[in-house]
């Protein structure tokens, strides 16, 4: 493990890795790292849809913008690829699949407590709001509009 750290860290192995084609541990992980890949490939489409913009007037524009695309395209599926990348993204999934989730009533019971006293705590500092801006208002310190 410490060899496959140090290859990791001084680079070539890392950039051997990009270039590759193979699937690192193919069956585990997979919703993890789907997830991963989807979010860095939005990033990526505003990243060359960004670029196009800010180069409209190039005639070269949207060839800028795809090539921006598809390297970004490759570079995340590679690094989602990544022994250590791939391994934190299996051991999330596996954490994931632990978490007891909520069922739709516990969901909903927890969303009423969150709105009440949401709406609770928005009354109490309305009521002090008025009730500083009348102190303030009857010493003379603020006027009746609040400024």
């Amino acid at each position: 493990m410490a060899q496959e750290g140090n290859a990791m860290m001084s680079g070539g192995s890392f950039v051997k890795e990009l270039f590759s084609l193979g699937v690192y541990k193919r069956s585990q992980g997979r919703i993890a790292r789907s997830l991963t890949f989807a979010a860095l490939a939005v990033v990526s489409l505003f990243a060359a849809y960004s670029l196009r913009n800010w180069l409209i007037n190039s005639p070269l524009a949207y060839a800028y913008a795809g090539g921006l695309l598809l390297v970004a395209l490759w570079l995340s599926y590679r690094v989602v690829q990544t022994a250590r990348f791939a391994d934190f993204l299996i051991a999330v999934e596996a954490e994931m699949n632990k978490v007891s989730w909520p069922t739709r009533s516990e969901l909903y019971r927890s969303v009423v407590v969150v709105l009440v006293t949401l709406f609770g705590f928005a009354a109490v500092i309305f009521l002090f709001d008025l009730l500083w801006k009348f102190l303030l208002g009857s010493l003379g310190i603020a006027g009746p509009g609040g400024g």
